[in-house]
């Protein structure tokens, strides 16, 4: 599943302090293989480069 600007997601990295937070995706990055990588924003920050393995979508109330 590939992710747009907006979404709202999950970010699941034991090695960053977000772990478990729910962020807004402000940027979509292609790397040079195609991939796409993600930056996201939190309440207090924000992570850079995280793969989409990283996240999962919230799931929208609608």
């Amino acid at each position: 599943m590939s992710f747009e600007k907006e979404d709202e997601v999950v970010l699941h990295d034991k090695h960053s302090e977000h772990d478990g937070e729910t962020g807004t995706i402000t940027q979509v990055m292609e790397t040079m293989f195609g991939d796409a990588t993600y930056t996201v924003s939190f309440e207090d920050g924000q992570e850079t480069g995280v793969p989409e393995d990283d996240l999962d979508a919230v799931e929208s109330e609608e």
